[in-house]
């Protein structure tokens, strides 16, 4: 994705699911109108959740995420299935595939039917010829909450029962959901394309970020000061994604952004002083900034800032005063998003355990995780500290979020918790007002 894309986080995210060989790449492939995806007779081509970042109309700017089949068998196939699942927690619009093949049942069908009678649930669609694993994908996504789309692919292939059973189940789905969100397509053929993508569109849920990055706390002409230290942990040539969106949103809202290095800050200060309404700073130099910012004007971070954006703040900084509950032997996560380049600056696995163990005094343990991996054993961590989120869309940070406070852990963010180990969580926190 180029540096001017729409960020993998701003994207609506599109999970495509189903068995193997139901024709979930060729689907693909015919909505993009691209070969995104590998297409084979063989079962189990898709060996792990493929992402592809992309212009879809008429939704506009996506991610679409080709997962591998529901009913991968042996013990890489029950891995890749879990992998599979996980997708649902970043997923906007789920789209499952079926073909409504006669195939025998594998032996993970027990299993999913095992699975489904523990969660409650009772899939009416199996009278249609849906597979176990099919009624599973189907209850999972009501029980998320998530909007669906099921599509009856292979119509080309359809003899008179399977046709017949295929018209059975759209009918049936769109009478019990009270909307449109079933259709028989072919992708070899092309046949309702256009009319999947339609309803996929429709099926867009009508929500939006809770809060712009910043420019709700702006008025036109506003001048906003953006403190980004240029070292070695800073890519080469580059800015970080929270940057480059934070300068986008000040635009947006026609106010002006400076962009200037810690050793700049106090200069720019005295030169613009009074006029300057917020200054917003990267999190591992705020112990610097703090003691240049006058207190008549406004400070906060950008990972404060990204995580309001995200509508996970609030949590976060209750979780702060967890801090203070820490002892010798407490293991803590720190968790970021994405997955970078480790430097001997980086803020994740150095400047940030170096600050909990300073500002304890304690022999804390601290366990990392990055990009997609988040650990199912939270219960063991007596703090989690999370970052701004800024790659991961708002259903995924919200999904980790809600994971934390399901295991009765508190969680925090890299601002948040800096700022109160410096002193300034509640100046940090100032300009936002109630807006979080």
């Amino acid at each position: 994705m180029s540096l001017n894309s729409t960020p993998s986080g701003e994207r609506t995210h599109i999970g495509i699911f189903g068995k193997r060989n139901a024709g979930k790449s060729s689907v693909i492939n015919a909505i993009t109108d691209q070969n995104i995806a590998i297409v084979s007779d063989v079962k189990g081509t898709t060996t792990d959740p493929v992402k592809k970042a992309m212009e879809l109309l008429p939704l506009g700017p996506v991610m679409i995420i080709d997962t591998p089949g529901i009913d991968d068998i042996g013990e890489l196939g029950e891995l890749r299935v879990k992998k599979g699942l996980q997708v649902l927690n970043k997923t906007d619009i789920a789209v499952m595939v079926t073909s409504l093949e006669d195939e025998e049942e594998s032996e993970s069908a027990a299993l999913f039917s095992e699975m489904a009678k523990e969660k409650g649930y009772a899939c009416p669609y199996e009278k249609h010829g849906l597979s176990s694993h099919e009624c599973f994908l189907i209850e999972r996504f009501k029980e998320k909450k998530l909007p669906f789309v099921v599509v009856v692919n292979k119509s080309d292939t359809f003899d008179g029962e399977r046709k017949k059973r295929a018209e059975a189940l759209v009918e049936d789905l769109n009478k019990t959901e009270g909307r449109q969100c079933a259709i028989i397509v072919s992708a070899a053929n092309k046949t309702n394309i256009f009319e999947l993508k339609e309803m996929i569109a429709a099926s867009k849920p009508d929500t939006q970020a809770p809060f712009p990055i910043c420019g709700d706390l702006l008025e036109r002409g506003d001048i906003v000061v953006l403190v980004i230290p240029i070292d070695k942990a800073a890519p080469k040539g580059r800015l970080i994604l929270p940057q480059q969106q934070t300068i986008r949103d000040i635009l947006d809202h026609n106010a002006t952004a400076l962009v200037v290095q810690d050793d700049q800050l106090a200069e720019t200060i005295e030169k613009f002083g009074k006029n300057i309404r917020l200054v917003v700073t990267d999190s591992q130099v705020f112990f610097k900034v703090k003691d240049i910012v006058p207190e008549d004007i406004e400070l906060t971070s950008f990972s404060i800032l990204i995580s309001r954006h995200k509508g996970t703040l609030r949590p976060q900084y209750d979780g702060a005063r967890a801090i203070e509950n820490l002892k010798d032997g407490d293991k803590v996560l720190i968790a970021e998003g994405c997955s970078h380049h480790r430097t001997c600056e980086d803020i994740g696995t150095v400047k940030l355990p170096n600050l909990i163990r300073k500002y304890t005094g304690k022999d804390i343990k601290i366990e990392t995780s990055s990009g997609t991996e988040y650990p199912d054993n939270l219960e063991d961590y007596a703090l989690i500290f999370h970052c701004g989120g800024c790659t991961l869309n708002e259903k995924e940070m919200q999904y980790r979020i809600k994971c934390a406070q399901d295991a009765k852990v508190p969680i925090t963010n890299y601002g948040i918790s800096i700022a109160y180990m410096r002193g300034i969580m509640e100046r940090s926190m100032r300009p936002l007002g109630d807006k979080y």
